[in-house]
């Protein structure tokens, strides 16, 4: 009998896609883990495990690669993640007046999900952007310059 799959089959065609350019799967880790994410919001124990003898990895190789990015999700998230630069420029910026907009409108703290299941909240160390501070990342979208007059705006683009 064979082992049921939990990793979606396009989740596998497209990893198997970036085999043609390496000179060993496990060279795919980062990428792979990345596609695991797309079709799934989060990369569970179980995912990862599967991952890791697809790749000829360990479990515990994959998921010390996996646990030292911080964009690939090792918990449920919601359907929509806002990443919130804590950088010194985006605190010297305004991002204390931008945070607590955030928490207040949805609701939630830094590492939770609000209960529809639409955001997650994470603060980010550095979104590389400090020319233009404050800013955030939803899902892979940056916003730079960010008031709290325009944080509504930008939610309503995420259903």
């Amino acid at each position: 009998m064979a082992e049921e799959k939990i990793i979606s089959e396009e989740a596998y065609r497209e990893i198997e896609e970036m085999f043609h350019h390496v000179p060993k799967k496990s060279a795919t880790c980062i990428e792979a883990l990345k596609v695991v994410q797309k079709y799934h919001r989060w990369v569970s124990d179980e995912r990862l495990k599967e991952l890791a003898k697809f790749l000829e990895m360990t479990p515990h190789e994959l998921d010390s690669i996996a646990t030292f990015y911080n964009m690939i999700f090792r918990r449920p998230v919601g359907r929509h993640t806002i990443h919130v630069c804590n950088s010194v420029s985006c605190w010297i910026m305004g991002y204390e007046a931008i945070s607590g907009y955030l928490k207040k409108k949805l609701a939630i703290d830094y590492g939770q999900t609000t209960p529809d299941d639409r955001f997650t909240l994470l603060p980010i160390p550095c979104l590389g952007a400090c020319d233009h501070a404050p800013t955030m990342i939803i899902d892979e979208d940056l916003y730079r310059d960010l008031t709290v007059e325009k944080i509504d705006g930008i939610l309503e683009n995420y259903k």
